[in-house]
């Protein structure tokens, strides 16, 4: 089933998102740095019309407005606030990889009633860095694999056979060309690259280093998805989620820090079966 894309229009941005089906239950999808609502397809699909799943274009990414500057946490839960409103939303299940898996936690420390449950996909560094940390970014964004397919690229070519190489690519598979082609544009001087901005990617990065995502005991059921070769691989990784998730559950899988996108027949299962365990307790009370 093909998704339904939507537009949010607030003073100040418009948001993108897609939406799947109309079921009992609200499902909000956070993508993570430098992707799109469009990753979540698979998920979408396997989880099936029980479920109501809105994927949002995160604010500097895909077909939401990319302003030069914004990218604060308070600010990114503003929009997640907005869209809830919009959506008749009071609580959701919270699905979120990566940046955004950070970005959770600190939403439902300020405001544990929005959220259900949440399902954090290989979270990045839920802790505060330390402060040198922040002259080693420069440099960083010239080697991270995943950023390496922002461009620019001479042709559409080029692009797309560097994306081959990349780990969120690995297989090729059908989903994987489409959340590529639907992330990159040609730009003004005939250049291609992808709709993922520079200045987002700086903000979000200093951000992520100044705010620690965990600072507070949380009491919403948790799934954590430890992928094989992720960035939370580590036994010393979980010991932040431990002292702070108080219903935590952890799930190690194969695949990279992308298992929805190369290893979604063992990802989908198991947040499936999450979701099952933890439902909404009066069927459509997420929707006001």
């Amino acid at each position: 089933m093909e998704p339904i894309r939507k537009t949010l229009t607030l003073p100040h941005i418009q948001l993108s998102y897609l939406e799947w089906f109309t079921g009992s239950e609200p499902v909000l999808l956070l993508h993570g740095l430098g992707d799109h609502a469009r990753v979540w397809s698979d998920l979408a699909i396997a989880l099936g019309n029980r479920y109501h799943l809105v994927a949002l274009d995160m604010r500097g990414h895909g077909e939401s407005d990319k302003p030069t500057q914004g990218y604060t946490f308070n600010e990114l839960i503003g929009d997640l606030e907005a869209l809830l409103d919009h959506l008749g939303w009071s609580q959701v299940h919270g699905i979120a990889h990566s940046w955004t898996a950070k970005l959770l936690p600190i939403w439902a420390t300020s405001t544990p009633q929005r959220l259900a449950s949440m399902v954090l996909v290989d979270p990045f560094y839920i802790n505060k860095m330390p402060g040198f940390v922040n002259f080693t970014f420069p440099l960083l964004y010239k080697v991270l694999p995943f950023l390496q397919g922002m461009g620019p690229f001479p042709s559409y070519e080029v692009a797309e056979a560097k994306a081959q190489t990349l780990n969120q690519f690995q297989g090729w598979s059908s989903l994987q060309q489409k959340v590529f082609a639907e992330g990159i544009e040609q730009k003004a001087d005939g250049s291609w690259g992808s709709k993922f901005t520079v200045p987002a990617r700086n903000e979000i990065f200093q951000e992520s280093v100044a705010v620690s995502g965990l600072t507070a005991p949380i009491d919403i059921p948790t799934l954590l998805v430890q992928p094989e070769q992720g960035i939370n691989r580590r036994a010393s990784s979980l010991k932040t989620y431990q002292t702070y998730l108080n219903q935590l559950r952890v799930e190690q899988l194969p695949g990279n820090h992308w298992p929805f996108l190369v290893e979604a027949e063992r990802f989908n299962p198991a947040v499936i079966e999450f979701l099952r365990l933890h439902p909404l307790s009066n069927g459509r009370e997420g929707d006001g």
